[in-house]
């Protein structure tokens, strides 16, 4: 049986029966390529590592079922993206457990810096306030933001990127055509708009309590860091950025009120050793690296650049070192536009980073 559609094959791959993404990707890695893995031949197979109760489940495989399925997505505006696509993010990607392939809506910036705002779902309105600022700021600052589309944190970091008219990703524990919950219709719709929709889950599948910790792990995966706005001593998002943590990742926490049962959560995390956060700055200071690249692949289009070698704003480093804080109160420039400005200066050599996160002119020897 020869697998001509590509997303099929992966659909396949996935439903074998005793074969989880970890073993899958392994398999391929020695066989290229899910079509291959499903056409290989006893003999290749075994070669490759293959048990043989898992080379009978993979004779088992139904074509006609995944084909189905693979219409199924179609028919919900989605498709297929396989862990070995260039259009699969470029993070996730790189985590030992994550998903064999992603069923994706709308667009997803595979290469972006992205940050995850994630927090308590019955949020207080300072809660939601500073989620969807802090995601609107990110958004300016050309951040792809991720969240869970839940209620609460999720929702208002979704709203406050696209306030912005940034990228945000909503990744879900359900089926891509599944909204939930159900009052986020609208919002759903907004974000496929300008960004997109992740999910793992086969269409039509629910939104059942198990699936969430498995989103959540996506969540933290293809992001360079989660920051927390308000969460109890037990919740998902303290799930989520024990995730980020297993994946090398930054983790933020905001701080709330001390005699809030959702500041237990957020001020935990701040004595375990993350970065106290309440403004854009906090949380791009320690991502710089990945914007410097973002900027870089923008250069020649414009994006973030626009800044020449006689740059009259360099001339306010002529007395010393300066803050982000200094720059945006000397240039009057919003924030956004002063983090851009100073990323394209150090990838250009014209400023130095000091510790403190301080800047001055480039000094020979110096970086």
């Amino acid at each position: 049986m020869r697998w001509e559609d590509e997303a099929a094959a992966w659909v396949a791959l996935r439903s074998v029966d005793g074969l989880g993404d970890v073993a899958a990707y392994r398999l391929l890695q020695r066989l290229g390529d899910p079509t291959s893995v499903l056409d290989a031949s006893e003999a290749i197979l075994t070669g490759a590592g293959a048990a043989p109760r898992l080379i009978q489940a993979l004779a088992r495989v139904s074509r006609a079922d995944a084909e189905a399925e693979v219409g199924r997505i179609r028919d919900a505006g989605a498709r297929v993206i396989g862990r070995t696509s260039p259009e699969y993010p470029r993070l996730l990607r790189d985590v030992p457990d994550a998903p064999l392939f992603v069923v994706v809506r709308g667009q997803i910036e595979v290469d972006a810096p992205a940050i995850a705002v994630v927090g308590a779902r019955h949020a207080t309105p300072y809660g939601r306030q500073i989620a969807a600022r802090l995601a609107e700021d990110l958004a300016h600052a050309g951040i792809t933001v991720v969240s869970g589309l839940a209620r609460g944190i999720d929702a208002a970091a979704h709203e406050g990127a696209l306030h912005a008219s940034g990228h945000t990703v909503a990744v879900l524990g359900c089926g891509i055509d599944v909204v939930y919950p159900p009052e986020h219709r609208e919002l759903t719709d907004r974000i496929v708009a300008t960004g997109g929709l992740i999910s793992e889950r086969p269409v039509g599948t629910p939104p059942l309590p198990a699936h969430f910790p498995a989103r959540n792990r996506i969540i933290a995966a293809m992001t360079q860091g989660t920051v927390v706005v308000e969460a109890a001593e037990r919740s998902g998002s303290l799930i989520t950025a024990r995730l980020a943590l297993e994946y090398h990742r930054e983790v933020f926490a905001v701080p709330g009120r001390v005699d809030s049962p959702l500041s237990a959560g957020t001020h935990r995390l701040i004595q375990e050793g993350a970065k106290l956060t309440a403004r854009l700055e906090d949380i791009v200071g320690e991502i710089a690296p990945a914007l410097c690249a973002r900027t870089s692949g923008a250069a020649t289009t414009g994006v973030g650049s626009g800044f020449n070698d006689h740059d009259p704003l360099l001339g306010l480093f002529a007395a010393g070192p300066l803050s982000i804080d200094e720059i945006i109160h000397e240039s009057g420039w919003p924030a956004a536009q002063v983090l851009s400005w100073v990323f394209d200066q150090e990838l250009r050599g014209k400023l130095d980073q000091l510790p403190g996160k301080l800047f001055q002119l480039h000094q020979a020897g110096i970086g």
